[in-house]
């Protein structure tokens, strides 16, 4: 069966995001004043077989785990679902 993944990894709250903090800053160079704090980080979507949902979380936590997230910064979240 084919799934479909979506996966947000963002930084740790406790971490500073430089990233964030720069969009943050600058926002009042396009006339946009309310902005308090902005966080920045990845979205990814993923397609991949498996057997059941049961093995494509399994490898969509794998893959996040050693691969597209430093867990040791970052945090992230995922669904999965038939496609």
């Amino acid at each position: 069966m084919t799934f479909k993944a979506e996966i947000n990894i963002m930084p740790h709250k406790e971490l500073l995001d430089p990233q964030g903090k720069t969009v943050a800053k600058n926002m009042k160079n396009i006339d946009i004043d309310n902005v308090k704090d902005v966080r920045i980080g990845k979205h990814i979507v993923m397609e991949l077989e498996a057997g059941s949902l049961d093995e494509a979380k399994a490898n969509v936590e794998l893959a996040c785990k050693k691969l597209l997230a430093n867990v040791i910064m970052e945090k992230y979240e995922y669904t999965v679902t038939p496609s």
